[in-house]
């Protein structure tokens, strides 16, 4: 569109594009547009969809569907479930409802207790508790590595892979699935928040540690049919593109057994994506599964 002044009218000057009245309004509505998505409050699923940005999000409100977890909603982005249902008036066992409103803006805290126990012992120190919260809201930079953690119990290398564990901040671990791992850990570049682990289609998937399932569903964007299991106040792990989920929410479950099938769900060929989580964060799995 061009600007042409009225005849027997000069051409008006400005000292900037803003002063021409069609751009100057143009301009107004592509900035309410832009912002529309904060003022509303409600965050999109670009931000747990892009591989390259990293939680945790401390901006925006979260509508509850309906399966969701409060266990779900904390992975999804990048937040301690403790300190999200802290920073909402939620208290243990952490019952959510659909449509509930979940504030993200807020930040919440750890209970003294499970705070105390997890900076008193280096091996359990948290790296997204406060100093997280101290991080720009707005901040895609990757979290930082967790320090390796100390092994108090190796595993026995006569045994067979798959029946191996090691202790690890006091929880014996083992390969969720014993195949060649073909993505490691990553916080630069493409960021891998697990390692993938090739298999077959129908192969068992395996709890790494005792626990309890806390999420079983297809709700995370990215993940398909996904578990997430609780084995203490500091961490969880997940088993994502299953083929078939073989435990329900609320069930206990024991190191080895089979909770899953292989499958491709949320991804281009069959594999086990794995994760492990402390206090919210992911950190690499490979200290705390048995050397191969």
């Amino acid at each position: 569109m061009n600007y042409r002044p009225e005849q027997g009218k000069s051409r008006p000057t400005h000292s900037s594009a803003t002063g021409i009245p069609w751009l100057r309004s143009l301009l107004y509505i592509l900035m309410v547009a832009v912002s529309l998505p904060v003022m509303v409050g409600c965050n999109t699923s670009a931000i747990y969809q892009d591989d390259r940005y990293n939680p945790p999000v401390y901006w925006g409100r979260h509508v509850v569907k309906k399966g969701e977890t409060l266990y779900s909603i904390a992975w999804r982005y990048g937040r301690d479930y403790r300190e999200l249902g802290n920073a909402n008036n939620i208290q243990p066992p952490y019952h959510i409802r659909a449509g509930q409103v979940l504030r993200l803006d807020l930040k919440g805290r750890v209970p003294a207790s499970t705070r105390t126990a997890s900076t008193a012992d280096p091996r359990a120190a948290s790296s997204g508790g406060t100093a997280s919260q101290d991080r720009s809201a707005r901040s895609t930079a990757p979290a930082k590595t967790d320090p390796k953690p100390q092994v108090t119990r190796k595993p026995d290398r006569g045994v067979e892979l798959a029946r191996q564990s090691q202790t690890v901040s006091d929880i014996s671990w083992q390969w969720p699935h014993t195949g060649t791992v073909i993505a490691n850990f990553s916080t630069s570049g493409q960021v891998n928040k697990g390692i993938d682990i090739a298999g077959n289609a129908g192969d068992p998937i395996r709890a790494a540690a005792d626990g309890n399932v806390v999420y079983a569903g297809n709700g995370l964007l990215g993940y398909g049919n996904l578990i997430i299991v609780n084995h203490n106040e500091h961490f969880l792990s997940a088993y994502a593109h299953n083929r078939r989920i073989l435990v329900k929410e609320g069930e206990d479950v024991k190191q080895g057994q089979t909770i899953a099938e292989m499958g491709d769900s949320g991804a281009e060929g069959n594999k086990l994506h794995f994760e492990i989580r402390r206090n919210g964060n992911p950190v690499d799995p490979m200290p705390y599964l048995p050397a191969r």
